[in-house]
């Protein structure tokens, strides 16, 4: 097991969850485009990038309407719909991203959206299961 700052912690989670985000997302994405995983680096990393960003946002414009409306518990249904908020904006980003860059129509855009969005739905939940083991959280 690993000892970290909580800094550090919160640092070394997202660099090594997105770098292997990324290598997966490159082979999921040659695999779904029937090209190569070099083809599909660049767009995995373009995707990772944009969903760092997008969280940034989301979070940031989802935490301001929470605070306006006075709402200090997040209820299930209030993560509920926060989550399909987040996934769906970052449909709207990728969709046209992966249309463009495999010159594909929007059906098949889309399956490639969802595909990920399974993949990553499992990928985070045994990325952190398996962070969590090697690198505790340090309880005060």
């Amino acid at each position: 097991m690993i000892a970290l700052s909580p800094l550090a912690r919160r640092i070394a989670y997202v660099t090594t969850f997105e770098i292997l985000a990324i290598l997966f997302a490159t082979f999921l994405l040659s695999a779904l485009s029937g090209g190569d995983a070099q083809t599909s680096l660049p767009v995995a990393a373009a995707s990772s990038l944009a969903a760092v960003a997008w969280n940034f946002i989301y979070n940031t414009l989802f935490e301001a309407w929470e605070e306006r409306k006075g709402i200090v518990k997040r209820t299930v249904v209030l993560r509920v719909a926060h989550a399909v908020g987040f996934e769906g904006g970052l449909v709207l980003i990728l969709i046209p991203l992966f249309m463009w860059w495999y010159s594909i129509g929007p059906w098949m855009a889309l399956k490639m959206e969802i595909a990920l969005l399974i993949f990553f739905l499992v990928y985070t939940f045994f990325f952190t299961l398996l962070f969590d083991w090697l690198v505790p959280r340090r309880v005060a």
